[in-house]
């Protein structure tokens, strides 16, 4: 295709940019050949270097499950840069180090000893409130003071011996994510749920400084709202907020709703903006022409998470999200840079060095947008200094962070097209291997809700809503990951969702988790040295939404998991060591500090709402050391491991014990809906039946129908009635107490249950 007049890709179907043998060694020695396109369409895809390939669509596979091997460590691993800092007696950032490693240099918790770790102390920062927030801030630690943010929008200041609250700042009450503070010359940096950044003293709590951003219309002056460069929504600040040598960084959210991405540096000290790098270019910038018409101005593309730092090479990298709208590319041809991207910013100045785009033209939402982890290996006899990028797609991509070039080599291989998506002809591939599989399979909860149509990673789809693994919530989604330079292996948690993708036309839902299906996950170690897996270990909760993970010189690693408990495990092999009650689902990192030559972990447990939307919730800030006194908090009632319907239930008395199929229920007149229905998820009167063992429930397809309709247990195969001509109907009497959950064969994504009691 050609984009205001400048080609670039190879079309792999016919005619085309001619391609070129590759010059020089990038791949693989024993991998196969491969073409490399012309430098304008490598440029335009990474800002480094790409191969182009013409191998088969594929994905990997679902391997059978099966208990962990205990594998060989990724040695040798050179010394880290000293100037990425390093996580020790203090965690002074979310990451622990301006590299994201998530590693603390601490080694009295052992492997031998963690058995005996007990609570130090334990707070309810908001008086034990249970209500449906969702506590995502990661706590940081300078100097014994432990600092977290709670989304009631407080800011603390906490005594890491005793638990006591040193202070506490309310920065508003307009809720939204808060994933952790920035520290930096005396100050606290926080951000609100009013788009305001706020300094405070670390000291005292008390506002040094605030700054409003993201100001709608003509008061916001960092945008041209003549020209849209605002985009048709203001969207939100987000992420945790980095310092370095003078600048704060503050990112942005609202890819689905079309603000305009973009990610700030500020003047710490008086917050005045530095520069701002916009998701999706401007008229005149680098990859504006990537965007169909005038699209870029509602282009989405927001960093909603925290970037990472090399302050030797002076740069940062950020990843950015999907492009709006999210699962439609219908009105915006071309690859739409900078989304899905990992982007190498000048630190100081603002300016692209180079970027790297996972996907293009994502319309899975694939944004892959997860803190990125910077760290040096020894790959043969070469110290590489590389950031590790990507999480939704289930793959890495390990590129050289001076220039981006891949270090294993990347693979750009023709994947299935939707003309009406106008979806791109290729997607990159790494060299190794994904960490998870990249299809729906029938080993383990990706099995597929039956009467959908499914496909593998980049399948396209269009009205009919069509199931993918990995799912909107990936392999692995926004968790932090953590580099052990002990084992050298790259650690994540991992979800075993699905998600069924359809477009928003005639109010369809566009990346909808099936009603009914199994969730579940893991955790796996990766070999960044050669991008494969050396050992995973799947368990009952998925592990993808912010659960993060912390290792330790003491060779003990710690995550936390929906259901309250905190887990340390062995790094070498993922062996359960020691786990901890914390009350509510755990969707933070865990972190280590020290006081007075002892060591301690804290972590912040509060629930959150992906991908189950009953994870309990609460407010507790944990502190444990060796020997530590304080008991475990009571069990909470953990999350159902099924896409629960969560319509209140009916009574089988009130319809008549019928289920009317295509119709939404109308919970005023408690009657179904008088107008057929074949694209929603409800579409079953009542959709949360309950009925007393013994009763015949009747499923009828009214005559005002204009389609054929259906109902179809699964997974427990109960019933099934066929496909049902308007006025047919079926009857079925239900013998054994359960749960019984059921699609439309027609329409599938109409599900319903029966609760038989």
């Amino acid at each position: 295709m050609t984009t205001a007049g400048r080609q670039y890709p190879c079309q792999f179907r016919g005619g085309g940019l001619p391609c070129r043998p590759l010059i020089g060694s990038v791949g693989p020695s024993n991998g196969p050949r491969v073409r490399e396109c012309s430098m304008e369409r490598r440029n335009f895809l990474t800002g480094a270097a790409v191969i182009s390939g013409t191998a088969a669509f594929t994905g990997l596979r679902a391997p059978e499950a099966g208990a962990a091997t205990r594998p060989r460590l990724a040695l040798p691993v050179p010394e880290q840069s000293r100037r990425l800092g390093r996580a020790a007696r203090n965690f002074p950032k979310v990451g622990g180090d301006y590299g994201n490693q998530n590693h603390s240099a601490l080694h009295r918790i052992t492997r031998g000893n963690v058995r005996h770790l007990g609570g130090a102390w334990h707070v309810n920062l908001e008086g034990g409130s249970t209500e449906g927030r969702s506590q995502q801030s990661t706590i940081v630690a300078q100097d014994g003071v432990l600092y977290v943010q709670t989304a009631q929008q407080n800011i603390f200041a906490v005594d890491g011996r005793t638990g006591e609250i040193k202070w506490k700042t309310s920065v508003g009450s307009e809720q939204t994510n808060m994933r952790g503070v920035g520290l930096g010359e005396g100050l606290v940096f926080t951000t609100s749920g009013a788009n305001i950044v706020y300094a405070l003293d670390q000291r005292t709590g008390a506002v040094v400084w605030q700054r409003e951003l993201l100001i709608a219309g003509e008061g916001d002056p960092d945008c041209d709202p003549d020209s849209g460069q605002c985009g048709g929504n203001r969207g939100g600040l987000a992420g945790a907020i980095v310092y370095w040598d003078g600048l704060i960084y503050v990112g942005t959210e609202g890819s689905t709703a079309g603000a305009r991405g973009r990610g700030y540096a500020l003047h710490a000290r008086t917050g005045e903006t530095a520069w701002i790098f916009w998701g999706p270019p401007g008229p005149g910038e680098y990859g504006n022409d990537t965007w169909e018409g005038e699209t870029w101005k509602t282009g989405g593309v927001v960093c909603w998470i925290h970037p990472a730092i090399d302050p030797e090479l002076g740069l940062v990298y950020w990843t950015f999200g999907n492009p709006y709208p999210r699962t439609n590319g219908s009105t915006r041809a071309g690859a739409n840079l900078f989304a899905n991207c990992l982007v190498a910013i000048d630190a100081k100045t603002g300016k692209r060095r180079w970027h790297f785009q996972s996907v293009h033209h994502d319309i899975w939402d694939f944004d892959n947008v997860m803190a990125p982890v910077l760290c040096d290996l020894k790959i043969g006899h070469r110290r590489r200094k590389v950031v590790v990028y990507g999480s939704k797609t289930g793959m890495y991509y390990i590129l050289d962070r001076e220039n981006g070039k891949p270090v294993h080599g990347m693979t750009e291989r023709p994947v299935p097209q939707e003309p009406r998506q106008k979806t791109w002809p290729t997607q990159p591939f790494p060299g190794g291997e994904p960490f998870v599989h990249q299809s729906p399979s029938f080993h383990d909860t990706t099995r597929p809700v039956p009467y959908y149509p499914t496909g593998e990673i980049y399948t396209p789809f269009w009205d009919d809503a069509t199931i993918l693994f990995p799912g909107a919530g990936g392999g692995a989604d926004w968790s932090y990951l953590s580099f052990s330079p002990h084992t050298g292996f790259v650690y994540v948690g991992y979800g075993l969702v699905n998600s069924a993708y359809s477009n928003t036309n005639g109010g369809r839902v566009n990346t909808a988790r099936p009603l009914g299906e199994y969730f579940s996950g893991g955790i796996v170690a990766v070999d960044p040295r050669t991008n494969r897996p050396a050992w995973r270990r799947e368990g009952e909760w998925s592990l993808a939404h912010g659960n993060g993970i912390l290792t330790t010189a003491g060779r003990v690693m710690f995550q936390g998991r929906p259901d309250g408990v905190l887990v340390a495990m062995d790094d070498t092999d993922g062996r359960e060591l020691w786990t901890w009650q914390c009350g509510a689902g755990v969707h933070t990192s865990p972190i280590t500090y020290e006081i007075d030559g002892e060591q301690y972990v804290a972590v912040f447990a509060g629930g959150s709402w992906l991908p189950y939307r009953d994870i309990p919730k609460g407010d507790h800030l944990w502190a444990f050391k060796l020997h530590g006194k304080v008991g475990p908090a009571p069990t909470p009632t953990p999350p159902s491991k099924r896409n629960q319907i969560r319509a209140a239930a009916v009574e089988g008395a009130v319809t008549g014990n019928t289920v009317t199929l295509g119709r939404i229920w109308n919970e005023d007149e408690n009657i179904p809906g008088d107008e057929e229905n074949f694209v929603a998820q409800d579409a079953m009167s009542p959709q949360h039946l309950t009925i007393p063992v013994g009763t015949e429930v009747t499923f009828l397809n009214p005559s005002g129908n204009e389609h054929s309709h259906g109902a179809a247990s699964f997974f427990e195969h109960e019933f099934n009635t066929g496909k049902l001509k308007p006025g047919e109907s079926y009857r079925h009497t239900f013998r054994k107490p359960g749960e019984y959950f059921y699609n439309d064969p027609v329409f599938p994504q109409n599900t319903g249950k029966i609760v038989v009691k």
